[in-house]
């Protein structure tokens, strides 16, 4: 199998040289040419399984030159970590909906589902390349991405990485699970300007062919953990194939996913793509409704306000993963796809015509959840289940309300942990109080327990603090 860019000016490549690089060479995103097509028996197979088997089984044809003994491996070592033995959980909350809780992992994100194999991939790739150069990760980050790519490569021999996250744009306690991380191989720098600030920023040291021949003169090759590398957004497919699988009773299963970036979202539409039964997929955005906006009009237009949420990690404008979704609507035509990101690039938005957009609208059902409504969906699905919601999650909840399909079981995509966000989940409950007080509040009023990887940061020292603006990137980098 090989893989091609979104923007059709790069050769086709190999998954290990696709995932080593991260961005084509023409700023297109790498997939593959074909996508893989499960039997019934497959999806049968898949249903009857554990989450770990059901990975080996999404991943194998996409990584066509790795030993069954080495995906074994890296799918063992990834999902070790989780404090539940099953990664995936899921919640029944009654009338055909279940919670898919993603976020059992050490950094109580669903970026952790992806985070942990990824890293454990780069090396193997490395080794199949051929190559000794070292890999420099940089990454930008809403709030989860980054602690779950340091993570997952802190230690990673022959590896750094380097974080990015918009200054004030995250939580607290997102701030202080990367600002205390550990490791010899990690730095973390906070940019002045929002998440599309840090995310050009990164875009632009990947396009510097200066930079890329200094850094190649010091054997550096630089790659990305966010989900514009496939090798990120490609374990994120298993779980919606691995959960439609379970969870249909012969007909298809929609998910409501919490959207920023599209990569989670995308995932679930390659699941639909390789047969497994994914009904519709409902992007639930926060104020910051671009998408929504895109799938109603067809217009897709960064500019516009840009507004700090109760759910930041979805505080996005510029949702890159969109690209490879138009590159497969748009009948794999790469010009109009190179086209489209040019004129998002020089003049702040494009237009997709209606025969791309109708049958895209076939499968991608949108809604938008401003902070008022998120807070009242934590506190309506604390009274009516006594479950407890993120503010990401929420959004979901609240479109899901808007949106119900009682036609086909829905699955709710919940991406973390809500003591992550501790001080907006406690407006629901009429209460107000910052940092680790709000996670002491909350826990005294729900009863839920407070991870241990959340709670221990209290005692961590914050080792990085460096604030700069995106111009500066490229000389801290160097």
């Amino acid at each position: 199998m090989k893989y091609i860019s979104t923007r059709g000016a790069s050769a086709p490549v190999t998954a290990e040289q696709a995932i080593l690089t991260g961005i084509a060479p023409d700023g297109g995103l790498y997939l593959p040419e074909t996508v893989p097509v499960f039997s019934k028996e497959d999806l049968a197979e898949i249903a009857a399984s554990d989450y770990r088997s059901a990975a080996l089984k999404v991943l194998r044809p996409y990584l066509p030159s790795f030993t069954d003994d080495e995906l074994v491996s890296c799918v063992g070592e990834a999902y070790a970590r989780f404090d539940t033995s099953e990664p995936v959980q899921f919640q029944d909350l009654g009338n055909g909906l279940n919670v898919m809780e993603l976020w059992h992992g050490p950094t109580a994100a669903f970026k952790d589902m992806a985070l942990q194999l990824f890293p454990r991939l780069m090396p193997l790739c490395k080794a199949k390349c051929g190559t000794a150069e070292e890999t420099w990760i940089l990454t930008a980050t809403s709030g989860d991405t980054g602690k779950a790519a340091l993570e997952g490569f802190c230690g990673v021999p022959g590896t750094r990485i380097l974080v990015f996250y918009p200054y004030g744009g995250v939580s607290r306690i997102q701030e202080l699970q990367m600002t205390t991380q550990q490791g010899d191989n990690v730095g973390v720098f906070a940019v002045r300007g929002n998440f599309d600030d840090a995310q050009t920023g990164v875009k632009r040291l990947f396009g510097d062919a200066s930079l890329a021949a200094d850094l190649a003169e010091r054997g550096v090759r630089l790659s990305s953990a966010n989900s514009i590398n496939w090798g990120r957004l490609l374990p994120q497919i298993v779980y919606y194939v691995y959960a439609s699988a379970r969870l249909s009773v012969g007909g298809p299963v929609d998910f409501i996913v919490p959207t920023g970036n599209f990569g989670n979202i995308f995932a679930g539409y390659l699941a639909k793509l390789m047969g497994a039964p994914v009904g519709r997929l409902v992007c639930a955005s926060n104020r910051n409704r671009v998408l929504t906006d895109f799938f109603e009009t067809g217009v897709y237009d960064r500019r516009r306000p840009f507004y700090k949420t109760a759910s930041p990690s979805m505080d996005i404008l510029i949702s890159s993963n969109l690209e490879r979704l138009l590159y497969l609507a748009s009948g794999r035509n790469a010009g109009r796809v190179a086209a489209w990101m040019r004129e998002l690039a020089e003049q702040g938005s494009y237009a997709v015509p209606d025969s791309v957009m109708e049958p895209l609208r076939e499968t991608f059902s949108f809604g938008f959840a401003d902070d008022t409504a998120t807070v009242e969906a934590i506190s309506a699905c604390w009274n009516e289940h006594r479950y407890l919601l993120d503010p990401h999650t929420a959004v979901g909840y609240a479109v899901y309300r808007e949106l119900k399909n009682p036609s086909n079981p829905a699955v709710l995509v919940s991406t973390a942990n809500p003591y992550k966000f501790a001080p907006d989940v406690l407006k629901a409950f009429g209460m107000s109080a910052d940092g680790f007080e709000a996670q002491d509040l909350l826990g005294t009023e729900t009863g839920v327990p407070v991870p241990a990887s959340l709670s221990a940061l209290r005692e961590k020292t914050v080792r990085f603090d460096t604030v700069l603006s995106p111009e500066e990137m490229k000389t801290v980098l160097l």
